[in-house]
């Protein structure tokens, strides 16, 4: 090796001191899990789905191949294909007709703020709940039944029809499970949308829930939250109503309340109804994201002390379907990725991210649109069905997830306005971390484009260290090129937007050196995987803390190297670094890259 002169080691002091382009953090990151980590469920990233097009997701007479993929690519990474709901609005506004074998629904015309408004009547026969059988095999679903006609024989035909079509010989053998009834939506915002007189209370709720999903219960069979079939609770929008405010109420002592496993709380961000200018800037804000969450931590408290899960049963960016520049932004993708991890890390089991056909928040579009989701301007020819950037931000939370099944997360402690960062266990052992860099690098920006360098800095014993300094530790990056760009991104050098939703190009890897670090652009996240297998059982090793002490020696020797090393490696990994800038402003970019490795 060419050791470097006395003058580039002074060089390289100077960089560091006065060198404007790279901002940095230490990232401490604990080699075993924490006692206060959570799990990550294989299903965190769900779908809730608007009710009134149902067919157009899955297909009528055949699949639909594009939503089938959409899922599909997510099962792949965690050995789960994500539950699905349907419902929200439309199941209000929904009634069983024995007459009717599909679907007949009752739009208002669209316009320029709603390009695809939801129906106001949706009539539905049996046939409409047998096109499950189209979903990925093994999905499991949650079904919206009305509560705003205050008709508990149309509940009750609706949940009849629900049952029976999971009984059905093709939904059987597609193996589409059947979890919960939801039995009304965000019933809190009854008395602003029409359904419900303006007096109408909390109180009043509880004694019309109770009268039209005990009927439901009954003719379901249901006797508990333990069976096979259970009730989804509340689904709330705002904090009016509140899950504490309902069980002060004693609606869990109710009939249909002991059958109710899991609260569903509604979340968005801000609200579009009526159209308005929004900020992606502001939108992508670290300390926003957080506080958002914070205020629903009494109830989950309240919730899991009962012995009940706590999911976002519908969310998303903006409601009523989105805001232009925002929603449908690149940026959005990685707001996604820190709001869901953010929200596992406080104890919301589950994200359901609303989608609707032609909505500007979809992660995904299954069928051609022939009005423009911006404007509903008419669009000839229509475009054709495509991925929106938030799909991004699911691939690498479920790649952060894994497919073991048992993986936890814990938020790590990063000290700067705009990167997040999480760790993911796997059997109480450190296997994988992400970081977000929410800075927001859009199209009129000009310059260099800001990066952030973090160090890493693994807690635990010298055993610890050691083990993790002689493994292969590889980087894949999520790289858009401006956060305001609604298409063009890539994760782990793969594009999902394609014809098929099957991943275009070979996955890039990079090589990093945990002594050095690496570098995280403005508008970028990056997952780490530390490549660690599931420690060997206690019988054979003793525990897995000493299944990692044979790297002890090795370690020593590795981290002398490096130590002595690392400013060295720094130096010409910067060196690299801003050559490649210069060459390519898109290109991705860690100072910690030894070498890019295509794998097919």
């Amino acid at each position: 090796m060419r050791h470097p002169s006395a003058h580039l080691l002074a060089a390289l002091v100077v960089l560091n001191l006065v060198g404007c382009y790279v901002s940095a953090v230490n990232v401490s990151i604990p080699i075993d899990a924490p006692a206060d980590s959570e799990p990550l469920a294989p299903t965190l990233v769900s779908f809730s789905l608007e009710q009134d097009r149902w067919p157009e997701w899955t297909g009528v007479e055949a699949r639909n191949d594009f939503t089938y993929n959409a899922l599909m690519n997510y099962a792949a990474l965690t050995g789960q294909p994500p539950d699905i709901r349907v419902g929200a609005n439309s199941e209000d506004h929904t009634v069983w007709s024995p007459t009717e074998t599909l679907n007949d629904d009752v739009y208002p015309p669209p316009n320029a703020i709603t390009p695809y408004p939801e129906a106001t009547r949706i009539t539905v026969g049996n046939d409409y709940y047998q096109l499950s059988r189209y979903l990925p095999r093994g999905t499991h679903m949650v079904w919206g039944v009305n509560l705003g006609a205050n008709n508990a024989t149309n509940a009750v035909n609706m949940a009849n029809a629900i049952a029976a079509s999971f009984q059905s010989p093709d939904v059987k053998t597609a193996d589409i499970v059947l979890d919960r009834i939801e039995v009304g939506n965000e019933p809190d915002l009854y008395t602003h949308n029409g359904l419900r007189p303006k007096n109408w209370t909390v109180n009043d709720y509880v004694r019309e829930w109770t009268a039209s999903a005990g009927p439901v219960v009954e003719a379901l069979g249901i006797s508990g939250r333990n069976g096979p079939i259970t009730l989804q609770g509340l689904a709330f929008a705002n904090q009016g109503f509140t899950p504490r405010k309902v069980y002060d109420l004693s609606i869990l002592d109710s009939a249909p309340g002991r059958a109710i496993s899991v609260v569903s709380q509604h979340h968005y961000q801000a609200h579009f109804c009526k159209g308005g200018n929004f900020s992606l800037v502001s939108f992508m804000n670290k300390t926003s994201v957080r506080s958002n969450l914070s205020i629903f931590d009494e109830d989950i408290a309240a919730t899991r002390a009962r012995g009940l899960g706590y999911i976002l049963g519908e969310t998303n960016s903006i409601a009523c379907h989105g805001a232009p520049g925002v929603s449908n932004s690149a940026g959005s993708a990685l707001w996604a990725i820190d709001y869901i991890l953010r929200a596992a890390t406080r104890g919301i089991s589950q994200t359901f991210f609303h989608q609707g056909i032609g909505y500007k928040y979809n992660f995904i579009q299954p069928v051609p649109l022939n009005r423009s989701v911006i404007d509903g301007s008419v669009l000839n020819p229509p475009l054709p069905a495509q991925l929106m950037p938030s799909y991004y931000g699911g691939l690498v939370v479920n790649t952060l997830i894994g497919s073991s099944g048992s993986a936890k997360v814990v938020e790590l402690t990063v000290n700067g306005t705009n990167v997040s960062g999480y760790a993911a266990f796997e059997q109480g052992v450190l296997v994988r971390a992400v970081f977000v860099n929410l800075h927001a690098w859009l199209k009129n920006n000009s310059g260099d484009r800001p990066s952030v360098h973090i160090d890493l800095d693994l807690g635990g014993g010298a055993s610890d260290v050691a083990y993790f300094s002689n493994r292969p530790v590889f980087a894949r990056r999520l790289v858009l090129h401006h956060a305001d760009d609604t298409a063009n991104l890539t994760w782990a050098g793969q594009s999902y937007e394609t014809a098929d939703v099957l991943p275009k190009g070979s996955v890039a890897e990079e090589r990093v050196t945990l002594a050095v670090g690496l570098d995280l652009r403005a508008s970028e996240a990056v997952l780490v995987d530390f490549q660690v297998t599931a420690p060997v059982s206690a019988s054979s090793t003793g525990s897995s803390r000493s299944g990692r002490g044979k790297y002890i020696a090795a370690g020593v020797v590795s981290g002398v190297a490096v130590a002595f090393f690392a400013a060295v490696s720094m130096y010409y990994a910067r060196r690299r670094m801003t050559r490649k800038q210069k060459l390519s402003p898109s290109t991705s970019v860690a100072t910690s890259v030894i070498d890019i490795q295509e794998k097919s």
